[in-house]
């Protein structure tokens, strides 16, 4: 049977992973997933990194000796040592897919400090920080698309630096998004390499519905449970397409600017009730990411019928929207809600994530001292 994965690149699709760690850059596991799985891009954030390091040894010896060699270093210093060497790390993986499509694809997202979520110049400037950091041509600086956001897309997309808007629940985040990506394109003499993707988050979206449709309790609410995020995204691909055919953006593409792709993100099925691979079955379509943790990369290799579903029935996308808004759910609430809820993890799993490093470092160098 033909590899799942590698059909939806067939399909105008590309597969990225939503995971990134040392063991999986020092085992080749990801050099594999490339060449077997046609891996195309990774996304990482503050969750997933808090998660690497807290859960294995892989960064104590890393952390340690930076920490010998820079006596005193601020926790955040020892986390981006380590996360940096693993987003360079990764970005080398992909460059020979980032190459060979142009600057299309193989990117590397990494996020700026989630405590800077309402910060425009606070995000511009840790973005353009992190960049030269990397220094890698396929990095991406993951941008929460909270309101202070917006300007900031702007301004990096306009400095050369690829931009991945983050935490994106609504069409109007996404709407702002494009917007922003289009003027900062505007700016560039030439804006052949900008590349930029709109994560729109998916399952939470769902989660947070469904608790509310459960609440409600009627018949009519309890049959839209688990349609709403699809819906969502559908609706948001519909939209895309508009935005593209808008002259502000076909300005821009005669100039040879390549279009803002919407990404899935957050696509790990939440309720065990529904299908491992909902989110990804039901989103494939043209110039689009559907970015996978590892378990649903797992479940989606044994996928039987990949189809390009994502333009089909807007119509029936929208009336599933409507009618739970019929029913008393407020969507603008929820996005709100769902925004808010996500800068709040990222900071918990960021300041976790500190903690952690400073505390490993710490804990190693005590260990080496006491063997010395």
């Amino acid at each position: 049977m033909a590899n799942p994965l590698q059909a939806l690149r067939n399909l105008g699709q590309s597969f990225w992973l939503d995971y990134i760690d040392r063991d999986l850059l020092d085992t080749g596991g990801l050099k594999r997933l490339v060449d077997e799985d046609g891996l195309r891009g990774v996304t990482s954030n503050p969750s997933i990194f808090e998660k690497a390091v807290t859960g294995s040894t892989s960064y104590d010896a890393a952390l340690s000796s930076y920490m010998a060699a820079n006596p005193g270093s601020a926790a955040k210093d020892l986390f981006e040592h380590v996360g940096i060497r693993d987003i360079r790390d990764a970005a080398d993986v992909l460059r020979p897919v980032y190459d060979a499509s142009d600057g299309a694809d193989g990117f590397v997202s990494l996020e700026v400090s989630p405590h800077l979520a309402y910060d425009t110049q606070g995000t511009i400037s840790d973005g353009l920080r992190l960049w030269g950091e990397v220094n890698r041509p396929n990095l991406m600086i993951k941008v929460p698309a909270a309101p202070q956001g917006f300007p900031a897309v702007e301004e990096l997309i306009a400095q050369g630096v690829n931009v991945n808007v983050t935490l994106m629940f609504s069409l109007e985040q996404y709407e702002a998004a494009a917007r922003a990506y289009t003027r900062g394109v505007a700016r560039l003499a030439d804006p052949t390499r900008a590349a930029s993707v709109s994560s729109f988050f998916v399952s939470r979206v769902d989660s947070k519905v469904d608790a509310l449709l459960d609440a409600i309790g009627t018949e009519q609410a309890l049959a839209l449970r688990g349609k709403a995020a699809v819906a969502n995204a559908r609706q948001a691909f519909q939209l895309s397409l508009r935005l593209a055919e808008e002259p502000e953006f076909k300005a821009q593409a005669a100039r040879g600017a390549r279009p803002q792709r919407l990404l899935w993100a957050s696509t790990s099925t939440k309720n065990p009730d529904y299908s491992a691979t909902l989110y990804v079955d039901e989103l494939v379509g043209p110039n689009t990411v559907n970015t996978m943790p590892p378990a649903t990369v797992d479940a989606f290799r044994n996928v039987s019928n990949v189809q390009s579903v994502i333009g089909d029935d807007p119509e029936g996308s929208a009336k599933v929207l409507s009618g739970i808004a019929a029913l008393g759910v407020d969507f603008q609430k929820v996005h709100a809600e769902l925004l808010d809820e996500g800068v709040i993890a990222f900071i918990k799993a960021y300041d976790a994530l500190l903690v952690a490093a400073e505390s490993k470092a710490r804990a190693a160098a005590g260990l080496a001292a006491a063997r010395s």
